[in-house]
């Protein structure tokens, strides 16, 4: 159907039905703001998309998703189209042909290491690794973090942004959490259920690529744009780098549960390519998981995408950073659009911290002369405690 049929000139054209776009537009629509949202996949929900595997197993297509956050109001909200079931993830890695918790807990360390142990690095760290190594002992980041990281993106661990090590800690109570969010769970009918509901009654264009027919587009007042910001100006001052995952699913339907756990982290080179496993069953109701027989291994394979339909995590090095920020000035000297969200900002967002973004950035849209929050501090921050906790201060 075209675009021009109708409804091409809401007041806010919003491109990408992920959390930022069906965020932004559901608080629009309930201000009584006209909203059109259009996504070029054949689905809604962008990257937390999820679906369900014959046997009945569900499974998050574009990986694992652990919903935690410590803010009331993103909670609140998310409460409105959902319930959640309690899920609080706990991950382990292989080492040495053993399970370990990840993040490594302090007691692994000190019966490994000796509880007298001391972090291999002291100073301003100036890349990941030494960030890492601030916090843990040589050969645990060897066994742990090292392997782990450089298969993720590709490129040795010293040449990744210092922040990246933000992302874990040593947990020094034994906590063995991945997370420790004050309220953490997963939708008990799946995620895209939850997004179907966050987007209802919002008029909504599926399998429409905005870049490739925006002329037939015409917002009377904003464009939000929440794709890869280099795709929207055509990657014409060079292309950002994406990492994304291959994905492999296995179906075993004669096994109940292959893992303890539903995230089976792989940092040795030596295991495979992939990162790591993931196990499905782990992750729904167990009243329902119970009930199914056999069980869905997926294995992720980390690559770097040329289609912006792969692209999932934002570069953390410096090059990119400052390509991003070319990308950026000229976006925020554009009048009638924004460019924001995950793909747009170039942000590891969380999904709570996505949400928390996209409900400031709203705020901002329907009363741009007042003091109000955009969410970017609340993004731009772990929302759990303890996020980079260690033993000693190095």
């Amino acid at each position: 159907m075209s675009a021009a049929q109708g409804i091409s000139s809401p007041d806010y054209l919003i491109v990408g039905s992920g959390l930022t776009g069906a965020t932004i537009g559901r608080i629009l629509h309930d201000a009584g703001e006209s909203v059109l949202l259009v996504d070029r996949r054949n689905h809604i929900g962008g990257n937390v998309a999820d679906h369900a595997h014959e046997s009945g197993i569900r499974i998050h297509t574009y990986g694992p998703h652990y919903f935690r956050t410590s803010s009331e109001k993103v909670w609140e909200y998310v409460q409105r189209f959902t319930e959640f079931y309690p899920y609080e993830a706990e991950l382990f890695t292989q080492v040495g042909g053993q399970l370990e918790h990840w993040p490594v807990v302090q007691s692994y360390i000190d019966e490994t290491v000796g509880a007298d142990w001391e972090p291999a690095f002291s100073g301003e760290p100036t890349n990941f690794e030494e960030a890492s190594l601030s916090k843990m002992p040589k050969s645990i980041y060897e066994a742990f973090v090292k392997g782990y990281t450089e298969k993720q993106w590709g490129v040795p661990a010293t040449s990744l942004d210092s922040g990246l090590a933000g992302r874990f800690s040593v947990h020094s109570d034994g906590d063995t959490r991945l997370k420790r969010s004050k309220y953490q769970g997963i939708p008990a009918q799946g995620y895209t259920a939850m997004m179907t509901n966050m987007v209802a009654d919002l008029p909504i264009l599926i399998g429409v690529d905005y870049l490739e027919r925006r002329d037939e587009f015409a917002p009377k007042k904003l464009t939000i744009f929440t794709g890869p910001i280099d795709e929207y100006y055509g990657f014409d001052l060079g292309r950002l780098t994406w990492r994304g995952q291959q994905r492999e699913h296995t179906y075993k339907p004669d096994v109940d549960a292959e893992y303890k756990a539903g995230q089976i982290n792989i940092p040795s080179p030596d295991d495979g390519d992939h990162v790591r496993v993931l196990e499905w069953k782990h992750m729904m109701d167990p009243e329902i998981a119970n009930r199914i027989s056999g069980t869905v291994l997926t294995t992720e394979t980390p690559f770097t995408p040329d289609s912006p339909e792969a692209f999932e995590y934002p570069f953390p090095d410096q090059a990119n950073k400052t390509l991003y920020q070319q990308y950026r000035d000229r976006a925020d000297a554009e009048e009638n659009v924004l460019i924001c969200g995950r793909l747009g900002e170039y942000k590891y967002y969380d999904m709570d911290q996505a949400i928390s973004r996209a409900m400031g950035l709203a705020a901002r849209i329907l009363n741009p002369d007042a003091e109000v929050d955009d969410g970017l501090d609340a993004a731009n921050e772990h929302a759990t405690t303890g996020e980079n906790e260690t033993k000693k201060e190095a």
